[in-house]
């Protein structure tokens, strides 16, 4: 590997997650089942609420958690489209991951309104029910796609982004807290071009499909991403935006990683894709915080509580700068992607 301290563990700070009830929406997904395994096998949580819409799904999934070995898990059928389902899964809970969305770039395009009403409209009635519920903490899922978006479901994921800032202004001084994380792709997720190009090596195709040659993305593992949420959990105080630095990768060089051998095959960029990814923009720079493992867009209403956080204040990144996986000083080659996926706990 080029530089192994781009493989960064994000596990610090660790939140107090002991006798706490933890609720995660869309948690059947694959950073849900990853999320819960984490915190039931390292957090002695009193409860973690898998809330999702999805009853195969859960019925799945409480075969891999079964309640006689963790009693703590608790299975909630609902959809974030209904703020009184919410409300009610909500009862007596501390903390709130709201991983819900939908997220296929080609699907919302096609179907936008179905995109706005879960991934707009659900974070808007996540935070409703956790202002009525007393919920401490809320930490909302993003994306690289909501920075500068233009497809709709960044556009919708950058909705929610912005409800979530918004809502600290509605708790009060001692009310829930809601703060956002944004990182890139995801290895070991379901959907993923990683996936796919496994799925096709296995198939025996005689050709890889590549958008463009010239396409970067982010690259993070799915445990990294579990634990940066929980640091950003412990560390938020409310209405950041927490930014892991992660690594950057040619899409050709994925190609080559997953199917070393196999001509690729140019097929064009779809709707609504870009060249590279974006997690903070130029625009935003003034407002960006950078630490030694991540950075920290604080809220253009500053609230100074936040430089008193575990993490400190943190350092002023140049008023040009911009976080675009072209321009990343971390690059990943096809043996670092190997070394990532061998190392990745995939819960089936």
């Amino acid at each position: 590997m080029t530089n192994p301290d781009m493989i960064r563990n994000f596990a610090n700070p660790e939140p107090n997650l002991a006798d706490c009830s933890v609720m995660i929406t869309g948690g059947t997904g694959s950073f849900g089942k990853a999320f819960v395994r984490k915190v039931l096998r390292d957090f002695n949580p009193r409860k973690v609420i898998v809330f999702s819409r999805d009853e195969l799904k859960q019925s799945e999934m409480a075969r891999y958690f079964p309640p006689e070995k963790y009693p703590a898990i608790r299975f909630f059928i609902g959809d974030v489209r209904d703020e009184s389902r919410l409300e009610l899964a909500m009862r007596d809970v501390d903390y709130v991951i709201h991983a819900a969305a939908l997220k296929q770039v080609p699907a919302a395009e096609y179907n936008p309104i179905e995109c706005i009403n879960t991934n707009v409209i659900g974070a808007e009635n996540v935070v409703r029910a956790s202002l009525r519920t007393n919920v401490k903490k809320v930490v909302g899922l993003s994306t690289d796609k909501a920075a500068n978006p233009i497809n709709l479901y960044g556009a919708s994921k950058l909705a929610a982004d912005k409800i979530f800032v918004a809502a600290n202004n509605l708790s009060g001084a001692d009310g829930a807290r809601f703060s956002v994380v944004r990182y890139g792709n995801v290895l070991g997720s379901r959907g993923s071009v990683v996936e796919l190009y496994q799925r096709l090596q296995q198939e025996g195709v005689s050709a890889i499909p590549v958008t463009d040659t010239r396409m970067t993305r982010f690259w993070i593992t799915i445990e990294q991403g579990v634990d940066f949420v929980l640091s950003s959990l412990a560390a938020m105080s409310g209405g950041e935006t927490f930014v892991p630095k992660i690594p950057s990768m040619k899409i050709t060089d994925v190609a080559t990683a997953l199917a070393p051998g196999l001509p690729q095959e140019i097929v064009g960029i779809r709707p609504g894709e870009k060249l590279h990814e974006l997690m903070i923009s130029a625009d935003d720079a003034r407002l960006t915080r950078e630490f030694d493992d991540r950075f920290v867009i604080l809220p253009a209403s500053l609230d100074a509580t936040f430089l008193d956080s575990t993490l400190g204040a943190g350092c002023e990144v140049d008023e040009r700068f911009n976080y675009s996986s072209d321009s990343n000083s971390e690059w990943l080659m096809p043996d670092d992607l190997l070394g990532m996926l061998a190392a990745t706990e995939l819960v089936d």
